[in-house]
């Protein structure tokens, strides 16, 4: 009898889940294997007419990417943007939830609002406002810089500033989100333990180094891993402001993922770029959680 309810539980489970799990496949696994396949054919826009006509190449595809210095150039510009916008994005994220946490603000509703909803725009309404304040000659950031005597700045035009202006552009639009899983995080933490630091003599630095940033560990972690993997795959941001220049000094790797398969229907080498994106962002989750387990 207890045989036969188990069995019946079982059935409805899956009854449950299969729905999802072909979704999963149709949408997902399906795709994922398509691209890693494609990744070794020479698949280009007359393949897609006459399948016969794709030849399996083996890793010919790896190899002009390994001697296009425009892959390297992008894939430096990736990493880079992930070195420096990840951090940044996770630190302003920490200090915007902390201040809208603070029993010193008021209004916090509107706060939290107010900071989630450059999330939730879109990025052309965003681009048009942020060309406005970049633009060389009417820009408001440079008319702020003017009032301290600094010169005008082409922030987009220049290939030594248009990647950290993507950068702060980016960190503006993405940080509500992080913001709310930190208040989260904050919100969690006992009371009792703030209280007791604060009985022993601890000041607002210790209290944040010693019970703040060590509870909020795997917060940490989920918002490490979500950062990186959206920061490997930054590629609005770039399209949108500069396409890619000055000099492809904004070009990343799905940007160049994007021309090479939509610009010029090389759609196998496209899908190798995809392939090494994919191994560049695991290999950036495993040692997220490699250091994590090694701080416990």
């Amino acid at each position: 009898m207890i045989r036969e309810e188990g069995r019946a539980e079982a059935r409805a489970g899956w009854g449950f889940v299969t729905p999802a799990l072909l979704l999963i496949g149709v949408f997902f696994a399906i795709p994922v294997v398509s691209a890693f396949v494609l990744s070794f054919t020479d698949f280009d826009i007359y393949s897609i007419g006459d399948l016969g006509s794709t030849r399996f190449i083996g890793l010919k595809n790896y190899r002009d990417l390994a001697a296009m210095p425009l892959f390297w150039t992008a894939l430096k510009n990736t990493v880079y943007f992930v070195v420096v916008g990840g951090p940044l994005s996770a630190a302003v994220s920490l200090a915007a939830a902390m201040a809208v946490n603070s029993k010193l603000t008021r209004f916090k509703p509107f706060f939290r609002s107010a900071f989630f909803a450059p999330w939730v725009t879109t990025l052309v309404a965003v681009a048009l406002v942020w060309r406005y304040i970049y633009h060389p000659q009417y820009g408001l950031l440079n008319a702020l810089l003017g009032l301290v005597g600094i010169g005008p700045i082409d922030w987009l035009g220049n290939p030594h500033t248009a990647m950290p202006s993507i950068i702060i552009l980016s960190v503006w639009k993405n940080f509500g989100y992080n913001m709310l899983v930190f208040l989260a995080g904050l919100q969690s933490i006992p009371e009792e333990l703030y209280e007791a630091a604060s009985l022993d003599g601890a000041g607002g630095w210790h209290r944040f180094r010693h019970i703040t940033l060590p509870m909020l560990g795997p917060t940490f972690v989920f918002v490490g891993v979500v950062t990186m993997i959206a920061s490997f795959q930054i590629f609005s941001e770039p399209y949108v402001m500069t396409q890619g220049g000055p000099l492809k000094s904004t070009t990343t790797l799905v940007l160049l993922m994007y021309e090479q398969g939509f610009r010029w229907w090389r759609l196998g080498l496209s899908a190798s770029i995809a392939v090494v994106l994919f191994l560049l962002t695991l290999a950036g989750t495993l040692l997220l959680r490699l250091r994590r387990s090694e701080t416990r």
